[in-house]
């Protein structure tokens, strides 16, 4: 396997700071962190904004393993999915798994709409300009022709 796992920590509900910390302290070993993002909330647009933050993590998990411990996590954090884009304490993607390619009916990598997304590219070009194994595009070039006009915003002062 070439390259990183990368993830998208999101939240929107209760002390964000403190959801998106808990989060990377539980998922594992951490090797790079960007800065937070404060963003428009995406699909289901009339909810809080989230703060968002991608990170790369080391894991002996395969991807299908790390999705479970992910969703895991997930409930365990408070997260209940009642609807699709709807508002929740704690959202984990993954993005990556280096240049890994998987398109099951439980998971897709890479995250299927990541070129669509600037509220997941913004934070990842931080860390990373790996190229994108199916389109062939770094994530700075993904992020100069995305076209989502959804408002992302560095937080000044980070944790």
């Amino acid at each position: 396997m070439e390259g990183g796992i990368y993830l998208l920590l999101g939240s929107n509900l209760g002390d964000r700071l403190k959801n998106l910390s808990e989060a990377r302290n539980r998922i594992g070993s951490v090797l790079q962190s960007s800065a937070i993002y404060a963003t428009a909330a995406w699909g289901k647009t009339e909810q809080p904004d989230f703060f968002n933050q991608a990170i790369e993590i080391k894991s002996v998990l395969d991807p299908e393993a790390l999705l479970q411990r992910i969703l895991d996590l997930e409930i365990d954090m408070g997260r209940v999915r009642t609807e699709k884009w709807g508002p929740r304490t704690i959202d984990i993607d993954i993005l990556f798994y280096g240049d890994i390619v998987i398109d099951t009916k439980d998971l897709t990598i890479p995250h299927p709409e990541i070129q669509n997304r600037k509220f997941a590219l913004e934070p990842l070009a931080e860390i990373t300009n790996m190229t994108h194994p199916i389109f062939k595009k770094t994530i700075r070039v993904l992020l100069d022709e995305c076209t989502d006009a959804g408002k992302v915003t560095r937080l000044p002062h980070q944790p």
